[in-house]
């Protein structure tokens, strides 16, 4: 990876949000499922997150997670993923990040 500078960084907008609502994207060419999320102030976005082996949906419903919410739209099969949801990679699963206590949706992480 190459080195960035403290004001790249400060161009990513990280925020905490809360999942209300789990689908299963069955169009998703790898599983996912779509997410809409609580921003808060910020509103409410869209993701498609392919964390389906390790979460099942009823287990990422009101669990927060934090995400970066300034990316451009991507298309995805019939989606439009409106921010990323960040997670450690850990074999080929992803571990959600998100915060050890509840914080106020739209937070920004610093």
């Amino acid at each position: 990876m190459s080195e960035i500078s403290f004001e790249d960084f400060q161009k990513i907008d990280l925020r905490v949000g809360t999942i209300v609502e789990v689908r299963d994207f069955p169009k998703a060419r790898k599983p996912a499922y779509q997410l809409i999320i609580d921003f808060g102030p910020l509103g409410m976005k869209q993701s498609s997150a392919q964390i389906t082996t390790l979460y099942t949906k009823s287990e990422l419903l009101h669990r927060q997670i934090v995400a970066n919410i300034n990316f451009a739209p991507k298309q995805v099969a019939n989606f439009k993923s409106e921010c990323l949801i960040l997670g450690g990679v850990s074999e080929n699963d992803v571990v959600l990040l998100e915060p050890a206590q509840h914080v106020p949706n739209g937070s920004c992480v610093q």
